[in-house]
C-alpha cells in the first residue's frame, strides 16, 4: 500500500464562500461528484488567475478573456474534465495549454506531479511567475509547442488539452502510460467540439469516450496542422 504522500498546498481566505457558492450552484450535482475534485475547486482561487478587470466576474460559471485570444474555462467545465481524469495522489499529469494556469492548480491539489506547456510565451511566463507567488511551487512548467508533449518527463498517468485538436495528438498518445486516461476536446476551432476520455490499455490499444458537445480556442504550434 502506498504511503499518503503529502505537499504544499495554498490557501486563502479571500473570497472564500464565493468559491463554496460557485461549487455548490455550478458544479457540484451537475455530473462532477467526485471529493477530491469539488474541493479543489473550493480551494483555488480563481479571481487570481484572471485579469484584474474581470475579477468581479470571477466566480459566474462562464468562461473569461484572460489576453492572447485565449480564455479561461467555465468552472464547471474545468471540474468535469479533472473528474473524468480519475487522477489518483501521486500520479503524474501533463497539461497542454497552460493559460493563465487555473487548470494546472486544480491538478496541483489532488497530485504534485503537475507538467504544463504553454504557447503563447506571455501567457506562459505569467503563469509561472503566479504559481511562484502564490505557492504552487510543485508545478512544472514549459513555454513550448504542447502538440510534442513533454517526452523527458513521460510516460504520463493522465493528459489534459484544454484547446482543441484536430484529431488525437499521436505524439500524446505515445507518452500516455498504458492505463493511463486523457481528456481532450476535438474538433473545427469556432465550431461545437466533442470532448473526449481517452483510455491507453495495459496492452497499448486506444479506446475512446464521447462526452460533451463544447467549444475552446484552437490549438495552434507548426505540427497541429502538419
Amino acid at each position: 500500500m502506498q504511503d499518503t504522500i503529502e505537499w504544499e498546498k495554498p490557501r486563502f481566505s479571500e473570497r472564500r464562500e464565493e468559491r463554496y457558492q460557485m461549487v455548490k450552484r455550478a458544479i457540484k450535482g451537475r455530473g462532477v461528484t467526485d471529493k477530491a475534485t469539488l474541493e479543489a475547486m473550493r480551494q483555488v482561487p480563481r479571481h487570481l488567475f484572471v485579469p484584474e478587470d474581470r475579477r468581479s466576474n470571477a466566480y459566474e460559471n462562464r468562461p473569461l478573456p484572460i489576453g492572447y485570444q485565449q480564455t479561461i474555462s467555465q468552472p464547471y467545465i474545468v471540474g468535469y474534465m479533472t473528474q473524468l481524469l480519475e487522477l489518483d495522489e501521486g500520479e503524474k499529469v501533463l497539461e497542454i495549454g497552460t493559460g493563465s494556469g487555473y487548470q494546472a492548480a486544480i491538478l496541483s491539489e489532488l497530485t504534485p506531479y503537475v507538467f504544463t506547456i504553454e504557447i503563447v510565451e506571455e501567457l506562459g511566463k505569467q503563469a509561472r511567475e503566479r504559481f511562484e507567488s502564490l505557492g504552487y511551487h510543485t508545478i512544472e512548467t514549459k513555454i513550448g509547442d504542447g502538440y510534442k508533449g513533454w517526452p523527458e518527463h513521460a510516460p504520463f498517468d493522465a493528459i489534459i488539452l484544454t484547446a482543441a485538436a484536430d484529431d488525437i495528438p499521436e505524439p500524446l498518445i505515445e507518452q500516455l502510460k498504458p492505463g493511463g486516461v486523457m481528456v481532450l476536446p476535438v474538433g473545427d476551432s469556432g465550431l461545437t467540439q466533442r470532448l473526449l476520455r481517452v483510455r491507453k490499455t495495459e496492452d497499448g490499444k486506444i479506446e475512446t469516450e464521447r462526452k460533451l458537445p463544447v467549444r475552446f480556442v484552437p490549438m495552434t504550434g507548426i505540427d497541429q496542422k502538419n
